[in-house]
């Protein structure tokens, strides 16, 4: 018998997330392995009087087979989008990513100038998305590679998967609405745990939450900071920093006016590094945001889940988010995870408003 949680789960992308409209054209980016997810995502598009542009291929790619052309193409290649994809990237009207992949860290291996120039190639839709040009969903699938990346078996990782997206949003929402009143109020923030002392300013700024609008799951409220107001060290010594395919450990940086001005890694520097070098942007920190899914408690080495974790912050190098007043532009955006759920806090102007992870308001 087909899993009805995959029906509730396409349902909640299509109509909630996603919202689909007739006459729509749906990019929806997938793997073999989430082909259940796939096949009802689609029904339900067409359901709606709309178009899916189904891309498939065995990685997260944004375009199929992207890393072994990367591989072997002319690096003055690597730099431009295909005509025909740039027309697609700027005509269509929703875009939805359902990661099933086989192998996480397929791309690894490309060497990191080949990746760069692919990145600068794909920023301008990048900044499209962050714009919210277009609305757009990035969600996963249960599948046995991120199943054996979080350290569970493929039953247990279903659980999980379900138990994260599958909630009343609408509650979660009014929950997490108090914290962004709180945080709309703040001049400054300072954020202390282990080996850190942070602070950033968020005047004139406005957070958002996300009940399950654009990243599945929901359970965040974010900020993008100041862009020059960035003080402090931070070290990201709890949990790795991933971003497929690249898995950094014990991250440190320290800001000074606004911007990274030293940055180690107690293994993988180098791809640190190189991001933190693509641009002019990346070095800058572009997103403020706080966990708050209840049904996320631990770590699983897929930062759509784990920056959502409940008594977690995230701290995302690179571009700001241009609908919440963010004005840094950059072809990263890297989310790393902190806990503060043993001795850390955070205070808004002054006041402990988090303490170990929980509110005191």
């Amino acid at each position: 018998m087909a899993d009805p949680r995959v029906q509730e789960y396409a349902r909640l992308l299509v109509e909630r997330s996603i919202d689909v409209q007739p006459g729509w054209q749906v990019m929806v980016i997938s793997q073999p392995a989430g082909r259940p997810l796939l096949e009802e995502v689609v029904r339900l598009i067409a359901r709606r009087g709309a178009y899916p542009l189904v891309r498939f291929s065995y990685t997260m790619e944004q375009l199929p087979f992207l890393y072994t052309w990367a591989e072997e193409a002319p690096t003055e290649l690597l730099e431009e989008v295909a005509p025909a994809d740039e027309h697609v990237w700027n005509t269509i009207d929703a875009w939805m990513l359902l990661g099933a992949p086989e192998n996480s860290r397929e791309g690894a291996d490309i060497p990191s100038e080949r990746r760069d120039a692919v990145h600068k190639a794909h920023a301008a839709f990048l900044q499209r998305r962050l714009r919210m040009e277009i609305p757009w969903v990035t969600c996963r699938f249960p599948c046995p590679a991120l199943a054996q990346e979080a350290g569970m078996g493929l039953r247990a990782f279903e659980e999980f998967i379900y138990g994260a997206c599958l909630l009343d949003w609408d509650a979660e929402g009014e929950k997490m609405k108090r914290i962004k009143d709180r945080f709309d109020q703040a001049s400054e923030v300072r954020i202390v745990g282990a080996e850190t002392d942070l602070r950033f300013s968020l005047e004139g700024r406005t957070g958002e939450v996300d009940d399950g609008h654009a990243n599945m799951p929901g359970g965040e409220v974010f900020y993008s900071p100041v862009e020059e107001s960035t003080e402090g060290v931070v070290s990201f010594i709890e949990y790795p920093a991933y971003q497929e395919p690249d898995l950094v450990e014990g991250v440190r940086m320290r800001y000074e006016g606004g911007k990274v001005v030293e940055a180690s890694a107690t293994a993988n520097e180098d791809a640190l590094i190189t991001k933190l070098d693509r641009d002019e942007g990346a070095r800058i920190l572009g997103e403020y945001g706080i966990g708050c899914n209840p049904g996320i408690q631990r770590y699983m080495k897929n930062t759509l889940f784990d920056e959502k974790m409940y008594g977690t912050i995230h701290l995302a190098v690179g571009a700001g988010l241009p609908t919440i007043g963010g004005k840094n532009v950059s072809a990263v955006h890297w989310d790393m995870v902190k806990d503060l759920r043993n001795g850390g806090r955070i205070e808004c102007d002054g006041e402990v408003v988090q303490l170990d992870g929980e509110w005191q308001f």
